[in-house]
């Protein structure tokens, strides 16, 4: 119990620290309380530092922690690898497009190019669907694997929770808790305080991460002897997580769509005074994701792998147990507030764009066209997390964390993609071509991945389908524009990615 009291007092301390820097920073900085701008883009005054400090910690949370290292080999840094490509995206093809169409919402500038609301709040839906059933469960129940393993929870009988007859039953109450906290920022704050603490944060989470890297490998005095050559190699098979084909098919696309046109991330890039201050800070994160990153989400779960007097540890235990066991008592503590800290920031940075997305996109077209922005994102807030426990039992047998959650966001990516590629890249096609060819492309994802199961479990030849759908969903939208709705779709990507006025 000693021992225990030591971590849970550096935890308690280090959580409450960054909650009281961050409040102190926020102080008195807020202008418009209620409005969209200053709640949703921090009033467009987030620095560059903040911006790749809340890029960084918003998508580095447990479900790559715990997902990746989960798979113990170094294939999957690709992920990480190919992260640097979609920053670079964002940063020269995307950003300046938002800005230049002042946007509050990504999904904002397909209204601007198609002239029609509805595709708006058709592609702000999905958006809503894969943060409600597929980020927020996985982040959750990462967060709360870690967490138990680190303060010895797993059997503990919290609240008699192993009396109700419940499989899993402490990590869904360590989860209701981390919601819990981790919607305050959302909730009370905006994006202001959202991006200072992950900025906070994330300085904690990588340096106490790095030093398990260290450990890791001096645990093992830096030999990866007796360790499979396919564990060590960065050329997938088409069994593996990510054969080496998919790098240029699909992964490149999974990169585009995530960096460059999910809200939860490019949120934070939007919300800067200018364009150059929003592209240093995502250079800056492109920086990190290039050469912090991937040893953190690899190098621990291949050293798992080897380490005899543990056995082979498996799945998603792996990193727990490699932090458990090598860091010192107090680091214990101080790296669970860390890990906590990253699942608390990658919560509250998806309320807060998906309370964005319902109030921008969906709310003030269809319900009401003022409302007051902080009592309805509070309550969009609340919904959003009693839904995503919903499909946290999804998540709670998993063997492959990262695997599952870029398996079931292929559903809605790619389809999604292509709205923006269409819209993007040509004038003068129909709403409605997209409005039918999204919702097909998500159809044939689905009977790629239930109908045509032509890979093994683990296998990420998924990467393959992702490429095929978006360009069926490409194609389907041009041809129904031409042949149905009788539109010759005209190429205007010099208008829209130029330096010129926006052409509204």
């Amino acid at each position: 119990m000693e021992l225990q009291l030591t971590q849970i007092l550096v935890f308690l301390g280090l959580t409450a620290a960054i909650a009281i820097a961050t409040y102190f920073y926020c102080r008195g900085q807020r202008t418009d309380e209620n409005g969209e701008r200053e709640y949703f883009l921090a009033g467009g005054s987030l620095k560059w530092y903040f911006v790749a400090g809340s890029i960084t910690l918003t998508n580095l949370s447990t479900d790559q922690l715990v997902g990746m290292n989960g798979n113990q080999m170094a294939l999957v840094a690709w992920w990480e690898l190919a992260a640097v490509v979609g920053l670079i995206m964002l940063c020269f093809i995307f950003i300046p497009v938002y800005y230049k169409y002042k946007c509050t919402t990504t999904t904002e500038l397909l209204e601007r190019r198609y002239n029609d609301p509805h595709i708006r709040a058709l592609i702000s839906l999905l958006f809503l669907a894969g943060n409600i059933f597929i980020f927020l469960p996985a982040i959750m129940y990462g967060g709360s694997l870690v967490f138990a393993q680190m303060f010895g929870l797993e059997e503990f009988d919290i609240f008699g929770s192993q009396s109700w007859g419940i499989k899993n039953a402490n990590l869904y109450i360590i989860a209701v808790v981390i919601a819990l906290a981790g919607s305050a920022y959302a909730i009370f704050g905006g994006l202001r305080a959202v991006a200072i603490s992950d900025t906070f944060s994330g300085i904690l989470l990588l340096s106490i991460a790095l030093y398990v890297v260290w450990l890791s490998l001096k645990a093992i005095n830096f030999d990866f002897s007796g360790i499979p050559p396919e564990r060590l190699s960065l050329i997938g098979d088409n069994d593996s997580p990510i054969p080496f084909g998919t790098l240029f098919t699909g992964m490149l696309f999974i990169q585009m769509f995530y960096w460059s046109t999910n809200q939860t991330i490019t949120q934070r890039a939007m919300a800067s005074p200018s364009v150059k201050e929003a592209q240093k800070g995502i250079l800056a994160a492109a920086g990190i994701r290039l050469l912090i990153v991937p040893p953190i989400i690899v190098i621990p779960g291949i050293v798992s792998y080897k380490f005899k007097e543990y056995g082979i540890i498996e799945d998603n235990m792996a990193y727990g147990t490699i932090v458990t066991e090598l860091l010192p008592t107090f680091l214990n503590g101080a790296f669970a507030a860390a890990i906590i800290a990253a699942v608390l920031t990658s919560i509250n940075s998806i309320l807060n764009a998906s309370a964005a997305l319902w109030v921008c996109d969906i709310h003030e077209t269809y319900i009401n066209k003022k409302p007051n922005v902080k009592r309805l994102s509070v309550r969009v807030s609340i919904a959003l997390i009693l839904l995503a426990f919903v499909a946290f039992p999804i998540y709670a047998n998993s063997t492959d964390l990262i695997g599952k959650v870029q398996n079931f966001y292929g559903y809605l990516s790619m389809p999604i993609l292509s709205a923006f590629i269409v819209g993007l890249l040509f004038k003068n096609v129909e709403a409605k071509s997209v409005l039918i060819a999204v919702p097909a492309g998500v159809l044939l994802y689905t009977y790629f991945n239930v109908g045509w199961p032509t890979f093994k479990e683990g296998s990420g030849l998924y990467i393959h389908y992702m490429a095929l759908t978006l360009l069926f969903t490409v194609s389907l939208a041009l041809f129904l524009n031409r042949f149905v709705f009788k539109q010759r779709a005209v190429w205007d990507a010099h208008n829209v990615f130029g330096k010129g006025p926006a052409e509204l």
